[in-house]
């Protein structure tokens, strides 16, 4: 025991002497150190405190994360990042703020700093500025270019008379210049500028671009390099210019990126060999590397309005040669729906609305047809798919669509897309929409029908990004036609447009809006016949509906906009715990259904006629991989006896949180509605008296009704009744918790 005893101390004694030999050097690691808490600027009149801090490198020190927040709160070390005074950058940041202003025109600036040395151990910077007087352009003139250039070329430049002289928006006209000539053939443009400050005045200035053109220029040989699937012919075809043509320089960044379109194409480069002398003939030479000839991909998800959802594909992407691509896509969704319903997935449908949902097809491309501009696509899909408590679809069909490149990112495509598509669980839209609500009227439309509209689509998409846009817009128009003459039982007209824009605040915030407008025309149908007069209606496919992760987040999936109240069976309104109607007003549809109250109806949205819808977005980032979200959705969706009016218009607000994924943001969004309680039609089995010649009483189902435990001479019919009296259905308290709608989605809302 006592030897041990002696090692404990001999160890103690080694432990002791190594932190006293330690504790020294940290001292002096310390020693005229002080954290920088906080930097402050006086005198910036013309430029925001933080656009100045990130020209300078001293720096206070911050929260590492916004999700560290509540340890940094607490005075946590590990959550901060901490800066320390930088004695020897003080100067160089000085000269770096007067760089920065004078950039920016500000030639007579001046930059001094004053410290705060704190009790504590911290420092606080305060850097002072004398902006001065800016230098005004006070005219521009452009000499060197010749009557033969487009004099469109001189509008809209960064540059501009009476703005501060900036050398960056000086630099950026010239590039401007050079540019826009370079688009219009010009290849070996040259551009100068320079600037002349009069003596008797220091504060304005006349700046001069002189340009030296060159020869009009036409595209040489096009040499392809890299290309062992692929023919040249097929890599030439996919671009939008040929030998001979004018020279612009856009074209061969739009050609480079339509080469990417060949998806067997890894990376492309298209390089213009514009050599020492000013040639007025320039080679090109067309750098591709292929990848794999076939390819599997697969992915799976999870949202609140699909729950659990798996995805596969398999492409062959030089099918037959030429670039063509032929894929098989399969997809299944709402898996595991029934069991996460209450838990992840509250948005997607009980019963058999939350039952698997699936698409199969075969999608076959061709990207050159006639024209470089040109593609043609086929595919041959079935797929059964449910809007919850709307209806389920199952379709068979084929969709064509020849496209055209009209300009960069803006197609338009021609389509035509026949299907044969059957509906289930649609009754009360028949009902409530169409006034069907016989059976018999009910299996017409519920049986399978054409739908083969033709179809006009324009977009034009000037987002920087795909998954998460930062800058840029996109604009679509969206127009159908179905008739007769196209293979349609159903005749309708369909106009959608929608405008979305991305704007960046600052290096961290972006706000984002979008406006979506749509309007259906309802056509005959034939096949239900009114006195001779065919029924003009719309089919539940096609009608607008609103609500969603998508939409109007306040409103769980297509729960915003006309609907009504189902009572499955017509027992609860005859019954004194329910209504206690009489059968004489169910069969005359006069009966008040409002006693059930709201636990006693299933809320159904039927769709409208009319929709307008409007988001915005602010986004927050949050270092690298998150962002905060604030944002307001208004909308609404009008039925076709209802007049269009904003008053109706709903907003809900709310926030939300990004994670950015390299698959792309998983969203999640919280959103309150406004709304309360609403009126809304009654649907519910008809009855009718019991008829003993026909009416078995011994059957449960067609036998006399049992209504507070005695049979009563009435039985169900097969037919719905809508009944007349509305019913106020809702949560009415502003401070419910029903009003919140949580939303789980991958991808930005839009």
């Amino acid at each position: 025991m006592g030897g041990r005893l002696d090692l404990a101390r001999a160890l103690a004694g080694v432990v002791v002497a190594l932190a006293a030999m330690a504790a020294p050097t940290r001292v002096e690691a310390q020693v005229g150190r002080r954290e920088v808490v906080a930097v402050y600027f006086e005198g910036n009149e013309s430029f925001p405190a933080d656009s100045l801090a990130r020209a300078i490198v001293t720096r206070p020190s911050e929260c590492r994360s916004a999700i560290f927040s509540p340890f940094c709160w607490l005075g946590a070390d590990f959550a901060v990042k901490k800066f320390y005074l930088p004695e020897r950058q003080i100067v160089p940041d000085l000269a770096r703020l007067q760089i920065w202003y004078q950039r920016r025109g500000f030639r007579e600036i001046q930059v001094d700093t004053a410290r705060f040395l704190r009790p504590d151990g911290g420092a606080e910077m305060t850097f002072r500025v004398q902006e001065g007087t800016p230098v005004l352009t006070r005219s521009i003139n452009v000499v060197g270019a010749d009557d033969a250039v487009d004099p469109l070329i001189f509008d809209n430049l960064p540059l501009k008379p009476g703005e501060r002289l900036s050398t960056i928006a000086l630099d950026a006209t010239r590039d401007s210049l050079a540019t826009r000539l370079a688009d219009r053939g010009y290849a070996h443009v040259f551009v100068l500028h320079w600037y002349l400050i009069p003596s008797d005045d220091l504060h304005v200035a006349d700046v001069t671009f002189d340009i030296d053109t060159g020869p009009l220029t036409r595209y040489g040989p096009i040499e392809v390099v890299g290309n062992q699937a692929l023919s040249d012919a097929t890599v030439r075809n996919a671009l939008q210019f040929r030998e001979g043509g004018l020279y612009r320089r856009n074209q061969l960044i739009e050609g480079q990126a339509r080469l990417f379109g060949l998806e067997i194409i890894r990376t492309a480069n298209v390089i213009a060999d514009l050599g020492s002398d000013a040639n007025p003939v320039v080679p090109l030479t067309v750098t591709v590397n292929e990848g794999q000839a076939y390819r599997v991909r697969y992915g799976a998800g999870l949202t609140t309005a699909e729950c659990f959802d798996v995805e596969s594909r398999w492409s062959a992407r030089n099918f037959w040669g030429g670039g063509r691509t032929l894929q098989v896509r399969g997809r299944l969704s709402n898996i595991l729906a029934p069991q996460f319903h209450d838990i992840l997935c509250r948005d997607s449908g009980d019963g058999a609305f939350g039952e698997l949902n699936w698409l199969a097809s075969v999608d076959f491309v061709q990207p050159w047809i006639f024209s470089p501009r040109n593609s043609f696509s086929a595919s041959v899909f079935g797929e059964r798919q449910s809007l919850p408590d709307v209806f389920i679809r199952e379709a068979v069909g084929l969709n064509l669509s020849l496209t055209r490149a009209i300009g960069p990112r803006t197609p338009l495509t021609l389509s035509y897309r026949p299907e044969l598509s059957r509906l289930d669980a649609a009754e009360l839209l028949f009902c409530t929409g169409f006034l069907a609500c016989t059976a018999e009227d009910i299996d017409i439309l519920g049986s399978a029908n054409r739908i083969a509209p033709v179809g006009i689509n324009f977009t034009r998409n000037l987002a920087n990004n795909l998954l998460n846009p930062t800058r840029g817009y996109s604009v679509v128009v969206d127009l159908e036609h179905a008739a007769p003459w196209t293979g349609s039982h159903f005749r309708y007209d369909r106009v959608v447009v929608e405008g979305t824009k991305y704007s960046e605040i600052s290096s961290v915030a972006v706000w984002a809006g979008r406006v979506r407008g749509g309007w259906i025309g309802a056509g005959s149908f034939s096949a239900l016949d009114r006195g001779g007069n065919s029924v003009d209606l719309v089919h539940p496919q096609k009608r607008f509906y609103a609500g969603g992760a998508n939409s109007v987040r306040g409103f769980s999936q297509s729960r915003l906009g006309p609907g009504v109240l189902q009572v499955l069976d017509p027992l609860p309104l005859l019954s004194n715990r329910g209504a206690n109607c009489s059968p004489e007003t169910v069969i005359d549809l006069s009966c008040d259904a409002s006693p059930l109250g709201n636990e006693g109806f299933i809320s159904r949205p039927t769709g409208g006629t009319r929709v307008l819808e409007a988001n915005l977005e602010l986004r927050f980032g949050v270092g690298r991989s998150f962002e905060v979200v604030t944002f307001a959705d208004v909308g609404q969706v009008w039925a076709a006896v209802e007049s269009v009016s904003l008053s109706d218009l709903e907003v809900t607000p709310g926030v939300g949180v990004r994670f950015l994924s390299p698959i792309g943001p998983i969203r999640v969004d919280l959103a309150y509605r406004f709304r309360g309680a609403q009126e809304l039609s009654v649907v519910t089995t008809q009855i009718r008296p019991f008829d003993p010649l026909v009416d078995d009483p011994d059957d449960p189902r067609d036998g006399p009704l049992s209504v507070n435990g005695e049979f009563i001479p009435y039985v169900r019919t097969n037919n719905i009744a809508l009944l007349t009296p509305r019913v106020l259905f809702g949560e009415s308290s502003a401070f419910s918790l029903r009003r919140f709608q949580i939303h789980l989605s991958i991808g930005q809302a839009f």
